[in-house]
């Protein structure tokens, strides 16, 4: 076998590890996927009346319209509360002397992470899919043909790709399991302050300013006008180019910390 193969069929393993300990602990799942549905649900019966008429006289206003500008940032979000899991699961393994067990092991250097980083992108997307689908059933009504479907598709996992990534590093990082169920919390947070439930017009300009440099608006941005049929401007490339800079800086961060474990 060659050094790829070794390294494909180690990273196989490893995914199987994480699908078992999903498994193991659905709790855990249960309450990432709970909270953006909780939030789409809170901020369309409760707030998507008074915010859809704020939203602009181009629209028909009021609750119909707030659906369609929300449900954006709650799948963005359903990414951020995924990879809180990856995050606190890759602090697991490294304070309870699983790292020790591996070093003795003829196995590929990455196949940990790759396992962590390929189980949590399917698990977003199963958690992608739920969300999306009770969207839909309370009246989300996105016009995307085929092509913009499948462009939202891509966005939506290369941004999973690249929080990831950062995450497995925010989880190496970490000291205790404690940690890593804080510091991942950041993401959840960019939404709020971006134009993910108000646009970003409506903000002071202070805040607005950074509302519209974070990656978060952007990424929002495209994703909304894929599914809704609105322009997206030059947030397409600022999104591709956001998650390059992500992914390559989580993934060579998280070597880094990896390397330097397995040295100790």
């Amino acid at each position: 076998m060659t050094t790829m193969s070794y390294a494909l069929r180690d990273s196989t393993t490893m995914l199987r590890r994480n699908m078992r300990h999903m498994q193991r602990y659905p709790s855990l799942t249960i309450m990432l996927l709970g909270q953006p549905i909780i939030l789409l649900l809170l901020f369309v019966y409760v707030f998507g009346g008074t915010l859809g008429n704020g939203l602009g006289a181009g629209g028909a206003g009021g609750r119909a319209e707030y659906i369609g500008y929300v449900t954006p940032a709650i799948l963005l979000i359903t990414i951020t509360s995924a990879i809180l899991g990856t995050a606190i699961s890759v602090a697991t393994d490294m304070t309870e002397g699983i790292i020790a067990r591996f070093r003795t092991m003829a196995i590929s250097r990455s196949s940990m992470l790759t396992g962590h980083v390929i189980g949590t992108i399917l698990q977003t997307a199963l958690a992608l899919a739920v969300v999306l689908a009770v969207a839909l059933l309370i009246g989300f009504s996105p016009t995307a043909g085929a092509v913009e479907w499948l462009a939202a598709t891509g966005v939506l996992l290369l941004v999973t790709l690249a929080l990831t990534w950062f995450a497995v590093a925010l989880g190496l990082k970490a000291k205790s399991v404690e940690t890593a169920s804080n510091t991942p919390m950041v993401f959840t947070l960019l939404p709020f302050v971006g134009s993910g439930f108000v646009p970003a017009e409506s903000m002071p300009a202070w805040l607005r300013w950074f509302a519209e440099y974070q990656p978060f608006t952007p990424i929002i941005e495209t994703i909304r006008g894929l599914l809704l049929g609105t322009g997206i401007g030059n947030s397409g490339l600022l999104t591709v180019g956001w998650c390059v800079v992500i992914t390559a800086t989580g993934y060579f961060w998280s070597r880094s910390l990896f390397a330097k474990e397995r040295n100790r």
